[in-house]
């Protein structure tokens, strides 16, 4: 307890030092605003994230958030960030909000970024992976249902965000918080899901603080790389995540604090399977936020610069109708299952998809922060090669589950080692045919320094 006194004594201390900073400067070029949104579902629906449920959810055992920070340079430039409670982002949300967004507040496509926390204890709502219906429980209708209500509250949220606009500053600081742990543990039978301490991780906290003119905290935007598979109910919970947000937002009254997840696809929480533990991580990420907010800050200057993109990301060899026919006599029920699905779909006369467009963006604060954000459950070797690949005078924050969460984005690494991650998780898709090919991670950081180029061009010439 006295530990926790002195930290958050210490974050106090610290964003007063920045306050003062902020009244005794010019007026702020930067404005700011922020708001939230219960998505938690109105009814108990089937659930996400893993593939043994065999019924909906019973209840709710802490509600699920979507948030925006929106922000505007001096130039008129805008970015809204939306965090979501929630296992993913459907490709068709993403698309569906860009456009919307685009005619209701003249937000640019590379000017809206989503990330979800991919709390496995939310609403499975991504229709092509909700079970079928079958006469009594309706998940895929109930799906649909809860697409529709979702993004309607987003298109508000986004649009309260803007609307609270007012002058601020913002600082970066960063800590570390230390349960995320590799997960793929090589043993003589392939790599399996267990706790691997000699594995690569990314534990850093990367903290976006939000001052405004009086001095207060109006908002904290925060990372971490790592499941969000704490514990496993039938219960909506978001998760350690969820509970990190609720200890900052209740030591800092009025604030809206958002979690943003990093490229934690084969990284576990650990211990876990239980309230107790997501909330006992949730603190220690909290206390890392408070940490970080306890020491002054690197100034966020301007411009702000935005990029959007898509790369094809290539299947590998996709099988053949006669394939598909002998899998299905398979053992293995998700792969015999899997081949069922695409052999319908080729009798039904559908050529299946070579590849798949794969979302990347990239935001830059003036020379202070580089955001690279990608689609999908981004594996932990993609930030720690970006963090290197463009180390310079910006900090580097990586986030993966950003506007499309279409699946696994293993790295070539992980793919040529095999496993769930690499191969293994895309039977459980009505989406792909197959694995990705070896190519992907090229594919990706070639785009990412693409459109990091793009804005690096654009800040020259101005």
């Amino acid at each position: 307890m006295r530990q926790q006194i002195c930290v958050v004594l210490g974050a106090a201390i610290g964003i007063s030092a920045f306050a003062m900073s902020v009244s005794a400067a010019p007026p702020q070029a930067w404005k700011a605003g922020a708001a939230s949104v219960v998505i938690t579902p109105e009814k108990n629906i089937w659930m996400a994230g893993y593939a043994s449920r065999t019924k909906p959810a019973e209840g709710k055992e802490t509600d699920l958030y979507g948030k925006a920070l929106a922000f505007e340079d001096a130039g008129g430039t805008r970015l809204v960030v939306v965090t979501l409670d929630l296992i993913g982002i459907p490709r068709t949300l993403r698309k569906n909000l860009e456009k919307r967004c685009g005619e209701a507040y003249k937000l640019s496509p590379e000017g809206l970024l989503l990330n979800a926390s991919h709390t496995h204890s939310g609403p499975e709502f991504r229709v092509d992976r909700a079970p079928w219906d079958d006469g009594n429980l309706r998940p895929s209708h109930d799906a649909e249902e809860y697409g529709k209500q979702l993004e309607e509250k987003l298109i508000k949220l986004v649009g309260e965000a803007i609307g609270k606009f007012a002058p601020a500053k913002l600082g970066y600081t960063h800590a570390r918080a230390g349960f995320a742990m590799n997960r793929r543990l090589p043993t003589a039978k392939g790599y399996q899901n267990s706790p691997n301490p000699d594995g690569p991780v990314d534990q850093s906290v990367p903290v976006l603080r939000v001052v405004g003119e009086d001095g207060k905290l109006r908002a904290v935007v925060f990372g971490y790389a790592c499941h969000n598979t704490s514990l496993s109910l039938y219960k909506w919970n978001a998760d350690y995540a969820g509970y990190a947000q609720e200890f900052i937002q209740a030591e800092h009254p009025g604030t809206i604090a958002l979690f943003m997840m990093g490229c934690g696809g084969d990284q576990n929480p650990y211990p876990r399977k239980s309230v107790e533990m997501a909330q006992q991580h949730g603190r220690a990420l909290a206390n890392a936020v408070e940490t970080a907010l306890a020491v002054a800050p690197r100034e966020v200057k301007g411009p702000l610069r935005a990029a959007f993109g898509e790369v094809d990301l290539d299947y590998d060899v996709i099988p053949t109708k006669e394939e598909f026919q002998k899998r299905l006599e398979s053992k293995n029920k998700v792969e015999a299952d899997h081949a069922k699905r695409f052999l319908g779909r080729i009798e039904a006369g559908e050529t299946l998809p070579t590849k798949y467009p794969c979302p990347i963006q990239v935001v830059r604060f003036g020379d202070d922060i580089v955001l690279a954000a990608i689609g999908g459950e981004t594996c932990i070797d993609y930030s720690l090669r970006l963090k290197k690949e463009l180390a310079g005078k910006a900090i580097v924050w990586v986030a993966g589950y950003c506007n499309d969460v279409m699946g696994y984005v293993p790295s070539r690494r992980v793919r040529e080692e095999g496993g769930y991650e690499a191969t293994e998780a895309m039977r459980y898709s009505r989406t792909h045919p197959a694995p990705w090919a070896p190519t992907l991670e090229e594919k990706i950081i070639g785009k990412v320094h693409e459109l990091d180029r793009q804005l690096t061009r654009s800040r020259t010439n101005q």
